[in-house]
């Protein structure tokens, strides 16, 4: 096996010349990404790794130039950057009808330390963000993205109509014709605490955006946290756990794949207002603060 992952002897025996590639194949494969219903932002990020990897190889499809192509990459960046892009090459090849790119194997995932969210590392990031002018929506995007579970790219897509104030639910919503994607391709609806509600109330009197959080200016907001906008979700799941909160509904709360889970997937059904009283029960009352 080489330095790419490619088991060379077997899978690369009797390859065909290389053949052109055509801007026309590269928008066809984009476009069925986007039927699919993937996020803009990945679409982009797909569309860049490719592009980068057609111009090394002068627009046709080599089978020793993408190999040299691959072994160059490894180097540039972390293994699970790196394996998106062995897939989403070796994927546009398939497509383009190059059997050979077979023999290219990403390699495995790296294992994954979880980072530790503590309540303290809440509190000073939300100490942080009062100290800017729009203390008001970065106060409300760390209540609600700490209480709710919800993906850092679902928050930045969220409309005040998704924002059901009342009732503390928000209706989160994959439609890619709105621009609005989840990452299982299926909407649902998760909740947030009282304090939540309270800080979303008093951004929402005065704030005229949609969506209602900006992606660049809440990363750039956070950049001197102790936390990033994606860690909002793993304090969810780590204070939902601390409190013995069932796991079932976890996973539907943060849209986890149902995928290999029978319970879920044939058995188990709480309407909304089931769902919202066991949140509320684990979340003491949706009145404690973070």
């Amino acid at each position: 096996m080489n330095s790419c992952g490619a088991e060379a002897p077997r899978a690369f025996q009797d390859c065909p010349p290389s053949v052109a590639i055509t801007q026309q194949q590269l928008e066809e494969f984009l476009s069925l990404r986007e039927i699919e219903g993937s996020c803009n932002d990945w679409i982009k990020g797909i569309q860049r790794y490719l592009l980068r990897y057609l111009t090394y190889v002068d627009w046709k499809a080599d089978r020793e130039k993408t190999i040299q192509y691959l072994t160059l990459e490894r180097g540039k960046c972390n293994i699970s950057t790196y394996r998106k892009k062995v897939l989403q090459i070796r994927k546009f090849l398939m497509y383009c009808g190059y059997q050979w790119v077979q023999g290219i194997k990403p390699p495995q995932e790296p294992e994954i330390i979880i980072k530790h969210i503590s309540p303290e590392a809440i509190q000073k990031t939300l100490q942080i963000v009062s100290l800017s002018k729009e203390s008001v929506r970065y106060n409300a995007l760390i209540l609600l993205g700490a209480t709710s579970g919800l993906r850092s790219e679902e928050l930045y897509q969220l409309t005040p109509e998704d924002i059901d104030l009342n009732n503390r639910t928000i209706h989160v919503v994959h439609n890619p014709l709105q621009g609005k994607t989840t990452k299982t391709k299926h909407s649902r609806i998760s909740f947030f605490t009282i304090e939540a509600q309270q800080a979303l109330s008093q951004y929402l009197k005065s704030n005229t955006l949609s969506p209602l959080f900006p992606k660049g200016q809440c990363i750039q907001a956070l950049k001197q946290a102790p936390i990033r906008v994606k860690d909002l979700r793993k304090y969810f799941s780590q204070s939902w756990d601390r409190s013995c909160g069932p796991t079932s509904v976890k996973k539907l709360l943060m849209g986890h794949s149902l995928r290999g889970d029978i319970d879920l997937s044939h058995y188990n059904n709480q309407s909304p207002e089931e769902l919202r009283g066991i949140y509320d029960k684990v979340m003491d009352g949706a009145s404690s603060s973070v």
